[in-house]
């Protein structure tokens, strides 16, 4: 059976962690910014990790 391929857009948004678990960044902190307090928007810099319902599709995306 060949490799599995890396979808390369899940690849340039998401990280793995050491413990094998799956980073991602925090929507709506590109523009309209104005409007948002600033604990908000610090709290949109910080990563997350992905839902336990995404985790099958998201290990289909990312194989290795």
């Amino acid at each position: 059976m060949p490799k599995m391929k890396t979808n390369r857009s899940a690849a340039k948004r998401f990280k793995r962690t050491g413990s094998g678990k799956i980073k991602r960044h925090k929507a709506y902190h590109s523009h309209i910014l104005t409007k948002k307090s600033q604990k908000r928007k610090r709290n949109l810099r910080k990563s997350d990790l992905i839902s336990s319902a995404d985790k099958k599709r998201m290990n289909v995306l990312l194989p290795y």
